[in-house]
């Protein structure tokens, strides 16, 4: 039996998101959030804290995928990525771009609008060498977003790769990296019952940001 879709709702339920509350600064209340969500990780109510949408435009076509936040400072949010793959082309052709966390759990979500920029190769390659060696060598298998002939194709690259790299370092691919997201604006939402949903949003404004609140 089909569920009905129209029927389907949940009326939530937080804590107001008020701008007499809300910091000046919108990292200090994502970091907030953020540890929240970790929290609730902990707790077994939500899965990935640190999952988040990226939304990009090529020749006026969206795409949109899930990677993970990796790091965040007050020069923006942090992913890592094969600079080929199809998000890596599209933002190397367009560097405008958006995220989006969904705490589903907690009634929140996040969203942030700005433009990216590759980070430096000594922190690509920092990251790299912390990652689990599994990480590693799938970074070299795969050709990220290319077509392949099955799956049977992607173990023998895997295979291959582990020969070539045995009892060594598995180094830094040329061309893998990380993107870093200047956020203009980013959008806390806060579910409330009745559909009345908390809508703060932080743009920038010089060396600052402005608040506003928009309607649900």
């Amino acid at each position: 039996m089909s569920p009905d879709l129209a029927a389907e709702r949940v009326d939530y339920a937080g804590d107001h998101l008020l701008e007499t509350a809300a910091p000046a600064d919108p990292f200090e209340l994502f970091r907030s959030w953020l540890a929240d969500a970790f929290d609730a990780r902990d707790e077994g109510v939500l899965a990935e804290p640190t999952a988040m949408v990226v939304a990009t435009v090529a020749d006026g076509r969206p795409a949109a995928r899930t990677v993970l936040l990796k790091e965040l400072d007050h020069a923006g949010f942090v992913f890592f990525t094969n600079y080929d793959s199809r998000k890596g082309r599209e933002l190397d052709a367009n560097p405008l771009v958006a995220l989006h966390f969904g705490w589903y759990a907690l009634h929140r979500q996040v969203r942030v609008e700005g433009s990216v920029a590759a980070v430096s190769r000594a922190e690509s390659e920092a990251y790299f060498a912390s990652r689990p060696r599994g990480s590693q060598l799938g970074a070299w298998a795969s050709a990220q977003s290319r077509e392949v002939a099955g799956l049977q194709s992607l173990l023998d690259s895997y295979a291959e790769v582990e020969r070539r790299f045995e009892g060594v370092e598995v180094p830094c691919p040329e061309r893998w990296g990380g993107f870093r997201v200047w956020p203009e604006m980013i959008e806390f939402w806060q579910g409330q019952p009745s559909r009345m949903h908390d809508r703060l949003v932080y743009r920038r404004d010089g060396d600052g940001w402005g608040l506003v609140r928009l309607a649900p």
